[in-house]
């Protein structure tokens, strides 16, 4: 929360915490087993493996607020959810360590977390998900909010995989290749970020340069903002190209 070394965010905010994807190269999941549990006596095992938890408080872990009492199982902090009502606007990525938008989050919890930025609306919310055909069915049932500083995101790491086109001049979609793991990602967005798999993951993919020369070109020939990420600067060099969409810059 608040300040992150995520370069293209200036804060973090996790009021649903965990996922289900099994991602080989997540980060999140480490940090959560590195930090995640709480005391024994206060939950029993059978808790702890279910598939949700909604906390109206914070767990406690030897005296401090335990930040993912329950490890990697998705968790609704339902405390969380005026974190940024008094603060000063800025560009915030809505639930780092999760995937909001993953087949086993109720509705429920989408539309509280859209009423939280409803309550704020001095900050610009950036939402990434690997299940973007959830913001589709959200569509068809008018809950995916089109306020001009909503913005969607889905992953697409460059690999041959379908892309949805369920957007329209309406919402503001972005796309995330990172980690970039092929030579394209689709170009029919508002804003393209790519960087490459940080960690040492022992069969780590390192990006080709002739594949990010590609995505910028195909950007920039389309007049699509385009953001590499500091991940990618062993192989681009010091000159990223790290554009901002209008509407996200401050």
């Amino acid at each position: 929360m608040e300040k992150t070394k995520i370069d293209w965010c200036d804060s973090t905010w996790n009021p649903v915490t965990g996922c289900l994807h099994k991602c080989e190269y997540c980060y999140a999941r480490g940090i959560s087993n590195r930090f995640g549990g709480t005391d024994s006596e206060v939950f029993d095992e059978e808790c702890r493996q279910s598939a949700r938890h909604e906390l109206p408080e914070p767990l406690m872990l030897r005296g401090k607020k335990a930040p993912y009492p329950y490890g990697f199982a998705p968790t609704l902090h339902r405390y969380r959810m005026d974190n940024y009502q008094a603060k000063k606007g800025r560009n915030i990525f809505v639930c780092s360590m999760a995937d909001l938008f993953g087949d086993w989050v109720p509705d429920e919890w989408i539309q509280e977390v859209f009423k939280a930025c409803e309550a704020a609306p001095q900050h610009s919310y950036m939402f990434l998900t690997k299940n973007p055909w959830r913001y589709a069915d959200l569509c068809r049932k008018g809950m995916l909010p089109t306020g001009g500083n909503m913005w969607y995101g889905y992953s697409h790491t460059g690999q041959n995989t379908e892309t949805p086109g369920w957007w329209n001049d309406k919402y503001n979609v972005f796309i995330s290749g990172e980690p970039l793991l092929g030579d394209a990602v689709p170009t029919l967005a508002k804003w393209v970020i790519i960087g490459a798999e940080t960690g040492n993951r022992k069969n780590k993919v390192v990006p080709e340069r002739n594949w990010i020369e590609d995505i910028v070109s195909d950007c920039q020939s389309k007049h699509i903002p385009v953001f590499l990420k500091t991940s990618l600067m062993g192989i681009w060099g010091d000159d990223l190209v790290q554009e901002f969409p209008e509407r996200l810059t401050r």
